[in-house]
């Protein structure tokens, strides 16, 4: 059975669509059996994973306006090891066809339910704002995995976040929970990364992953030439960091599987 992610924070610039790929390409690594899906209308994460979102036959809109199955939109990212559920500029249209339909905020649980066997992670990339595409992969999803930076501003931005999934908790999706923060664009070398940090650190506990994402140019580079950093320069800063991160994910989901299987 699947683990579904979403990828979020309405904070843009924190790494989000970096961490997607990423992520996704380091658990397939690992062996792990990976759909990456592009919710977002600007198809970042369908570019970096080699896929041309120009020159798509079908995208998320024919998956969430029922004009095709996953089976007919989902293809293998042959330049990053993983399947994909592309994304382009089609995806706004399918938010204004959605909104009269009823039960409109689960159509892409609906859809990915059929799909929950194939694979053993599923990742959402979301848009960087609270729309009814993020609605939709909220709704769909298990947990949150939140990319920030360690600065005064990201703090503010985690709080609404904050309030935005105890609102979908509340509403469309009531076992949401968080899978865990991640710490982007790392310089410990800056007092005040270090004192975000910590506050992460001292508020959230072992949800703050250990791993952390450093600057890294190589990891800045890769998607300009539509690959996963672990495909462009797997010795790379950025590319070890998220093989780190990956399998911190995995160990923890072993131990949970572990604890639930003790207590029954």
């Amino acid at each position: 059975m699947a683990r579904v992610i979403a990828v979020t924070n309405q904070k843009g610039g924190v790494g989000k669509t970096t961490t997607c790929v990423n992520l996704a390409a380091s658990l397939a690594a690992t062996k792990r059996r990976v759909l990456l899906v592009d919710m977002d209308p600007q198809g970042n994460a369908t570019m970096g994973s080699g896929v041309d979102k120009n020159t798509l036959a079908r995208s998320g809109y024919d998956l969430l306006t029922k004009r095709a199955t996953p089976e007919e939109v989902i293809l293998f990212a042959e330049s990053a090891g993983y399947d994909l559920l592309p994304a382009n500029g089609d995806l706004t249209a399918a938010e204004v066809e959605l909104m009269n339909e009823i039960g409109r905020e689960h159509r892409l649980r609906l859809m990915l339910n059929t799909m929950h066997d194939r694979y053993d992670y599923i990742l959402i990339d979301c848009p960087p704002s609270l729309s009814l595409l993020t609605v939709n992969a909220l709704s769909a999803s298990d947990s949150v995995l939140i990319p920030m930076q360690c600065e005064y501003y990201a703090l503010e931005g985690l709080a609404a976040l904050m309030n935005t999934v105890e609102q979908i908790q509340e509403t469309v999706n009531p076992n949401l929970e968080i899978e865990g923060i991640l710490r982007t664009m790392y310089d410990p070398r800056n007092s005040l990364t270090l004192d975000v940090s910590s506050q992460l650190n001292e508020f959230f506990g072992e949800k703050v992953y250990r791993a952390v994402i450093p600057r890294n140019v190589r990891l800045a580079e890769a998607p300009s030439y539509g690959m996963p950093a672990l495909k462009y320069d797997r010795t790379s800063k950025g590319a070890v960091a998220y093989l780190a991160l990956a399998g911190e994910m995995v160990r923890r989901h072993g131990s949970r599987k572990a604890s639930a299987a003790v207590a029954v």
